[in-house]
């Protein structure tokens, strides 16, 4: 089985290098993201924890990594979750998924982890099948290859830039099944690993609201949401992007939300997140998926999960330019803040204020 995906890499690989590679030398903020999302979720549908199209975006995604110089490799963990069956009757399904982990080494121990989930939704039930939720069809280009996309411009474009504080680049599987990948990481993080790392960022379905969102979880002491959240926000209104914000005990009560899992478990053991997603404007719910005013289009007001929707077809159809709009506004925004949080291109200046926050 190893040796055919590998093969089947190969050629997808060479494909989007000739695709990108010919492109301009000098590619817009947000080309590569964009390149990167569309071709993720059309070469890759149905990623769902330990399939064959997860191993194979597992694959590519580490390929990108070294082919940009980063030291890159994938990590693989087990998991179980309940299957619902329409008789009523409960099965457990086991399966083995694959995270990638690529590594730009700073000056100093500590570290900023940026991460974005690699897997589609994996049908946990027989009505799931029925409504055609998840599966090996599902593109999944909000949810997540946008994620994946920014974050692969983000490695990209800083690859050559010095750093103070190293950045640790996560693609995520299991997100979908008890944020199994994101636990395992930090399983595998010393104590020491754990109190290095001053903020993790994380990239989830960029495309489909109204507005970017930018979240601190609640453990984040105010000088890291300052630097991190505001920073952010502060960014986006310098480059007239419209955003939105969560407040802390928003952020607290949404930790039942299963968007939210992964961010959960970070956030419990008392390590900053910054989450940045899409959202509906003139409102950040806790409490649903809804991304957008619901319409004909996107009637539940999201796509998550539905393979109708969640592709590029559909999404170009309903929303002409997003992709591309969401793609360079992500990256506008986050280039620059991961620059200052990591103290890129400066390696001689006072301790940092996020340091400070954590010692």
């Amino acid at each position: 089985m190893f040796s055919a995906v590998r093969r089947q890499l190969f050629c997808l690989t060479l494909g989007l290098y000739s695709a990108v590679t010919v492109s301009a030398p000098l590619p817009q903020t947000g080309q590569v993201a964009e390149q990167q999302t569309r071709y993720i979720a059309s070469h890759f549908p149905g990623r769902m924890t330990g399939s064959p199209a997860e191993l194979l975006a597992a694959e590519y995604v580490k390929q990108q990594f070294q082919a940009w110089g980063y030291q890159s490799d994938i990590r693989q963990f087990t998991a179980r979750y309940p299957f619902a069956q329409s008789d009523g009757e409960q099965i457990w399904h086991s399966v083995t998924g694959n995270s990638v982990i690529a590594f730009h080494q700073g000056s100093e121990p500590q570290q900023i982890i940026i991460m974005a989930h690699l897997d589609t939704y994996t049908p946990q039930s027989d009505q799931n099948n029925n409504d055609n939720l998840g599966g090996l069809f599902l593109q999944g280009v909000d949810d997540n290859a946008s994620g994946l996309g920014v974050m692969l411009e983000l490695a990209e474009k800083l690859r050559n830039i010095p750093v103070r504080y190293s950045i640790r680049f996560i693609a995520t599987s299991g997100k979908q099944i008890d944020a199994a990948g994101a636990r395992s990481i930090l399983l595998r993080m010393t104590k020491k690993e754990q109190k290095d790392t001053l903020l993790v960022i994380n990239l989830d379905s960029l495309i489909i609201g109204d507005k970017l969102a930018f979240i601190s979880s609640a453990s984040t002491p105010n000088a890291v949401r300052k630097l991190g959240r505001d920073r952010a926000v502060a960014l986006a209104h310098q480059f007239a992007i419209p955003v939105a914000t969560k407040s802390a005990a928003e952020t607290s009560a949404s930790k039942g939300n299963d968007f939210y899992q992964d961010v959960a478990l970070f956030d419990s053991i008392g390590i900053p997140v910054l989450s940045v997603e899409s959202t509906q404007s003139g409102r950040v719910s806790h409490s649903s998926h809804q991304q957008r005013p619901r319409s004909k289009a996107f009637p539940e007001g999201t796509v998550r999960y539905q393979v109708a929707r969640d592709n590029i077809q559909y999404l170009d159809k309903w929303l002409p330019g997003q992709i591309t709009k969401r793609s360079h506004d992500a990256v506008k925004i986050m280039l620059p803040l991961i620059k200052e949080l990591a103290k890129a291109g400066s390696l001689k200046h006072k301790e940092s204020p996020v340091k400070a926050s954590q010692g």
